[in-house]
């Protein structure tokens, strides 16, 4: 009996270990999924393939530079993983670690953040009030929503257009969105350094282009000079767009992924002759 009992209660804490241990990894999962890291992550990952394999196949010269890598791979861990570190230490400092989130966005909230970016977009374009809003996708933008000032409220083609009025504290820079929420406003964006971008276009052009290289958001443009829209992803752009047009290219972006909807032929014409 004394056996049986001890056998029990190793089993029970053998598999606390594991649920705890699956727990743990299963949050830095989803604090890692809304950034840039994931897709860092995914090249450590092919390096320790890589190691497996040279090491199965006795790939001697490639074995040890793998070796060499693990060696520095802790500190270079530490340095490329150092935003999603800080924010995972001040979320546990603040208990929001273990909080729950959701990342749903059925085609009503879809159809209701084309209509407000297109109210406010179009507003500002017959002004001619400069403008770049800026959507995120798959890749988080977390990096880049802490560069400007929170304002985590709901769309609405009113707040945008306030946060662009010339003049005020807010209106330079740009504002990234998440699902319907706008995160924050007057945020730095990596500008690109594509040498083929005509030289016409002005900074906000060149850092929505350099925000779609490094990511699949999208960003739409509002020009200060000539009032015209223009809409960047993939590292592409297209210009002088319509209302009609803007509103076609948003929601064909942002139709939820389990529509198996893809665009991607009909963008790359566009990619070319837009």
């Amino acid at each position: 009996m004394i056996s049986i009992s001890m056998e029990y209660g190793d089993l029970l804490r053998y598999a606390t270990d594991i649920l705890l241990v699956t727990y743990v990894f299963y949050k830095i999962i989803m604090l890692i999924r809304g950034t840039r890291a994931v897709q860092l992550l995914k090249g450590i990952m092919v390096i320790v393939i890589t190691w497996f394999l040279s090491k199965y196949f006795q790939l001697t010269a490639l074995h040890a530079l793998m070796n060499q890598a693990f060696t520095f791979g802790v500190l270079a861990v530490v340095i490329i993983f150092q935003p999603e570190l800080r924010r995972a230490l001040e979320q546990l400092g603040r208990g929001k670690l273990f909080s729950r989130s959701s990342s749903t966005q059925d085609d009503e909230a879809v159809s209701r953040l084309v209509q407000e970016v297109g109210k406010s977009v179009t507003y500002m374009a017959k002004r001619r009030i400069g403008a770049l809003i800026v959507i995120e996708r798959e890749t988080g933008l977390n990096d880049y929503v802490e560069t400007g000032i929170g304002i985590n409220g709901r769309v609405s083609s009113e707040l945008l257009i306030n946060i662009f009025i010339p003049n005020t504290p807010l209106h330079d820079g740009a504002v990234i969105m998440r699902k319907d929420m706008i995160m924050a406003a007057a945020c730095y964006l990596p500008l690109s350094e594509n040498n083929s971008i005509s030289k016409e276009l002005g900074t906000r052009h060149r850092a929505a282009i350099g925000l779609s290289e490094v990511s699949d958001g999208i960003a739409i443009i509002v020009s200060e000079e000539t009032g015209q829209v223009s809409f960047a992803a993939h590292g592409a752009m297209n210009r002088n767009l319509t209302e009609a047009q803007l509103a076609e290219m948003l929601t064909e972006q942002l139709q939820p992924l389990s529509k198996g909807k893809s665009m991607g032929s009909r963008w790359q014409w566009r990619r070319k002759h837009g």
